[in-house]
Order: structure tokens, then sequence, then C-alpha cells
């Protein structure tokens, strides 16, 4: 395509993100979907069931994140004290170690693109892409 459209651009530059996380990711035998979960499970333990929507994962790949998360001994599963027809999920100790290379990680490419774009550039990236999810969340695509 001669002209790219903008939603093209946005999905070649996550897919490069994506791509680059993963690389990092699998020299310690994990993902950016498992570096992502590890980033979003609070130290005091997550209901599983927030988790999904805060990944913006299905909740049988979410499931199937967590069992290897498990079977890395990244996470542990406990009844929630709150409502025991749920489970809350906590970061093992070797959870919280590889969480901290996952934080690292994002940091370094934050910075990254910190030296790279200005101040102004930034802001209006950041401007135009809640101008972008808006659109999307009320309903005014086409």
């Amino acid at each position: 395509m001669k002209n790219k459209t903008l939603d093209s651009v946005i999905k070649n530059t996550w897919q490069a993100i994506a791509r680059m996380y993963n690389e990092e990711a699998s020299q310690y035998g994990a993902s950016m979907a498992l570096g992502y979960a590890l980033l979003n499970i609070d130290k005091e333990g997550t209901p599983s069931t927030a988790l999904a929507p805060r990944l913006g994962m299905e909740p049988t790949s979410l499931t199937r994140t967590l069992k290897t998360m498990e079977e890395k001994g990244l996470i542990t599963k406990k009844k929630n004290p709150k409502d025991g027809r749920g489970v809350n999920i906590y970061l093992t100790p070797l959870g919280v170690e590889k969480r901290g290379l996952s934080k690292q990680t994002v940091i370094n490419f934050n910075n990254k693109l910190l030296e790279t774009f200005s101040q102004q550039e930034i802001d209006n990236f950041i401007e135009m892409s809640e101008k972008i999810q808006n659109i999307i969340v009320t309903k005014k695509k086409f």
C-alpha cells in the first residue's frame, strides 16, 4: 500500500514492540505476556478475575499464562478471603525477582523513547492516542 493508514502504523509499531519484548523475555525463558502479567499482579495478591481486564486478555489465554507461571514457580494461587469462590494470585520470591527484570526492561525502553523524542512530540503522541481510544470507546468509529 503506497499510503499507510494510521491504524496500520499503530499495528506495525505495536508488533515491533511486542517482538522486541518477546526477544528480551526469551533470554529468561519467558514471554512478553508473562512479563506483563508479572507487572500487573499486586504484591498483596490480585484476584484472578481482575487480571484479564488489566491485561486485555481473553480468559482462556489468561488461564494458559497463569498455568505457565505456576509451573515456572512465579506465582501461587490461594482462595480469595473475601470471596471463597475466587482465587487470588500471589508472586513467589522468584516471581518478584522476574517482575523486577520485567519492570527494568520497560523502564529502559521508556527512557530510550524519552531520550529520542521531544516533550512536545510525546505530548502530541499521548493526546492523539487518547483521542483514538475515545473514538473507539464512544463507538464513533464510522
